[in-house]
């Protein structure tokens, strides 16, 4: 089967299928379906490799995440992968664990071109040196990134973030509120932690010590973390989390001391992923438009791939409070 065939099946040229093989934007939405349905019929398949080759391209997106085990990013890769295959891009997902050698030596796929571009999920490397290499080759930076960097990223604003979520435990009667954040401290991290401590000077609250655990990001994290909290005089009787999997095991700590939740200690969550809704008692949390996030960095990267000289933008989405039965008014 040659593409002779599907351009005859099809009743146009050869240029016009080899335009829609590459995805080229000028093929009339028409025509483009009526030669997608000719290689349909025909089952023709294109020598990708060699074609990709002779166009010095992969159609490969290299993704380089913190942790594959962390349950935020499955609706983020989605959302990558989905717009990726639009365009015929697919995806390679490697795992960092917050590793600049490991980041680094991943990044040897994209200087050996045998990928087209990345996207890092939480970039581990300077903003020096994602500036230098984002002056060479298509590079965006989604969720977390470096702030100075001359990059692209894609995120939520997460100082308004976690202000919501501390927000919301003031209005409904708490004065005394723990927090539970990372110990490798990404951006994400200190600016939730500043949303925190806003919302509390705003009110007039004053932070006592020891009201923030810093923890390994987890579900071990958050029980440790909420175990010291209890430890304190007076105790917290909110605690605020910065990952939904941290919050669940805050919320497994309280059960353990007999603690009920939310009458005796209220518990807020972040990402608003799967199992915030599914545990006994569902997690208020703060949700990020996951799916978006990732399908926004991806459409930002491609349209970096098609034109080097794009500018560098900035996309913020917005974040939205999912209040459950983790929460409630203390007056009632």
């Amino acid at each position: 089967m040659k593409i002779q065939d599907v351009a005859k099946e099809a009743g146009v040229s050869v240029a016009t299928v080899s335009r829609v093989l590459n995805d080229h934007p000028s093929v009339a939405p028409q025509t483009r379906e009526k030669v997608q349905r000719a290689i349909g019929k025909l089952g023709y398949e294109p020598n990708l490799l060699g074609r990709n080759l002779r166009r010095s391209e992969t159609k490969m997106i290299l993704v380089l995440l913190q942790s594959l085990s962390n349950p935020f990013y499955s609706k983020v890769v989605q959302g990558m992968e989905d717009i990726g295959h639009q365009h015929g891009y697919n995806v390679m997902i490697c795992n960092t664990d917050l590793d600049v050698k490991r980041e680094k030596e991943y990044l040897d796929l994209l200087r050996n071109k045998l990928v087209d571009g990345v996207i890092f999920a939480a970039p581990t490397l300077s903003k020096e040196e994602l500036s230098s290499i984002a002056k060479q080759y298509p590079i965006v930076q989604c969720c977390e990134y470096k702030e100075e960097a001359n990059v692209s990223k894609v995120s939520i604003d997460n100082i308004k973030a976690g202000y919501c979520a501390t927000r919301h435990l003031i209005e409904l009667g708490h004065q005394k509120i723990g927090m539970i954040s990372g110990k490798n401290q990404l951006l994400s991290a200190q600016d939730r932690e500043k949303g925190y401590k806003m919302a509390l000077q705003e009110a007039g609250i004053s932070l006592q010590e020891n009201w923030i655990q810093y923890e390994s990001y987890g579900f071990h994290g958050g029980f440790r973390g909420t175990q010291a909290l209890l430890k304190l005089d007076p105790k917290p009787t909110a605690i605020f989390a910065i990952s939904d999997i941290m919050a669940i095991g805050a919320m497994k700590a309280l059960k353990e001391a007999k603690i009920s939740i939310p009458d005796k200690m209220a518990v807020v969550g972040f990402d608003n992923t799967g199992i915030s809704a599914m545990y006994d008692p569902a997690l208020t949390t703060i949700a990020q438009p996951r799916y978006q996030l990732g399908a926004t960095a991806m459409a930002l990267l491609i349209q970096k791939i098609r034109n080097k000289e794009s500018k560098v933008e900035n996309k913020i989405l917005p974040h939205e409070l999912i209040v459950r039965d983790s929460t409630t008014d203390l007056s009632k």
